[in-house]
């Protein structure tokens, strides 16, 4: 993001989504090249035209995301150790181990790389790679990884826990507690979004049979199984498998590719989906039920913001205090030429966001803040909250609202 800015010269919300849609534009390129080393030309082609119309690359090619960014090096990585494994070069163990490495910088999840490397070498006797190479991708991987690793050394593993926190049951007492059958088939039916309902369906055709499939199959379990574990026990977004369906596209395509009517089903779904999702962004009120906008989790952040500008402003210029992470991000981002200064609640314990651990709160403040929140202050200067429009947007259900204060009991006010 920071280089496409700085070569645009702006920080433009066009500017900094814009590298999404290349990145996945790349990732087709690479899986394409995968696909046809190992299923010829024109699979390849299939390939990049079934990956840059999944669903969630339509998604991941309207925001930047994480998950963009570690799309064409966990590719990559692909692609190099299938290279190593029919090769057995040494300069593909040490390529594959750099992709995954920055991947891995991206994401976390690119670890599931690693994963499907371990799984395919314990399956299968052509996925098995030398000690030598092992050494040289895993020693390349480190070295990449490790101004990560010293960084979250040095700030209290803020990274790590905040992966912990996300698991969630991990931190649990009791984590059977949690289990939730239901939780679990509702994340396996959202990868049917994810991907498109033929293709996901051919995925788990094709986990059925792992003899016919190849190796890239090792490469979409870890990712599958582990989050649906998460979802059994917690809460699991559907975009945290995101990893399994770079190789996964080239499994089901693979598998489908002999049945013309399945492929143009897929194709016709898929594309009717990215059709009307970039739609959304441009009419953002169309409602699927009637009511709750589609794009709601997208709307009414910089109105928010916008409102909370002003009323600081009004108040004197007064600092903003917030507890919640969009809200805060919204607001430097909208409010970065106001000249007003924007803090988190300070913590109590560690941090549980960017903001908390960069931006708290000065324990040494005073004056009056303008603190926003969902949940009313013990002591508000004005007692009514100032109440803020979240109608239709984001912050609909969150009950958000401004609260003059005194600095002083921002520790008290949680």
């Amino acid at each position: 993001i920071g280089a496409i800015t700085t070569v645009a010269g702006s920080d433009s919300p066009f500017w900094v989504r814009m590298p999404g849609a290349a990145l996945h534009g790349m990732t087709a390129l690479i899986l394409a090249a995968l696909a046809a080393r190992m299923y010829g030309p024109r699979r390849a082609l299939l390939v990049a035209a079934a990956y840059v119309t999944l669903p969630m690359v339509a998604v991941g090619s309207l925001l930047i995301s994480t998950d963009s960014v570690m799309a064409p090096f966990f590719a990559a990585a692909l692609f190099f150790h299938y290279r190593l494994t029919t090769t057995g070069a040494a300069r593909f163990a040490l390529l594959a181990g750099l992709a995954v490495g920055v991947a891995f910088l991206a994401k976390y999840a690119a670890l599931y790389f690693l994963a499907g490397v371990a799984l395919g070498a314990l399956l299968r006797i052509d996925m098995r790679i030398s000690g030598r190479n092992t050494l040289i991708l895993l020693g390349a991987f480190g070295a990449v990884v490790a101004p990560n690793i010293a960084w979250n050394l040095s700030n209290n593993m803020s990274t790590l826990s905040h992966t912990l926190d996300n698991i969630g049951w991990v931190r649990n007492e009791q984590p059977m507690s949690g289990v939730n059958p239901l939780r679990m088939i509702e994340f396996i039916l959202s990868q049917f979004g994810v991907t498109g309902p033929v293709l996901f369906a051919a995925i788990l055709m094709a986990l059925r049979r792992p003899a016919k499939m190849g190796h890239l199959l090792a490469f979409v379990v870890p990712a599958l199984g582990v989050v649906s574990v998460q979802a059994l026990f917690g809460e699991a977004y559907a975009n945290w498998a995101a990893s399994a369906f770079f190789a996964g596209t080239i499994v089901a395509v693979i598998l489908i590719a002999e049945s013309r009517a399945l492929l143009w089903v897929s194709f016709a779904i898929n594309i009717a989906i990215c059709l009307i999702l970039p739609l959304a962004t441009i009419f953002p009120r169309i409602s699927v039920d009637g009511e709750a906008p589609l794009m709601a989790r997208y709307l009414g952040r910089e109105s928010m913001s916008q409102q909370i500008i002003v009323l600081a402003q009004q108040a004197g210029r007064v600092p903003v205090v917030a507890d919640d992470r969009g809200v805060l991000a919204d607001l430097f981002y909208t409010g970065r030429a106001s000249g007003l200064a924007f803090y988190a609640v300070r913590p109590k314990g560690r941090p549980g966001n960017h903001y908390e651990l960069t931006f708290p709160a000065p324990a040494a403040m005073t004056g009056t803040v303008l603190l926003v929140s969902a949940l009313p202050p013990k002591c508000a200067i004005e007692p009514a909250p100032i109440p803020l429009q979240t109608i239709g947007g984001a912050y609909e259900k969150n009950g958000m609202a401004a609260y003059l204060i005194a600095a002083e009991c921002l520790d008290a006010a949680r």
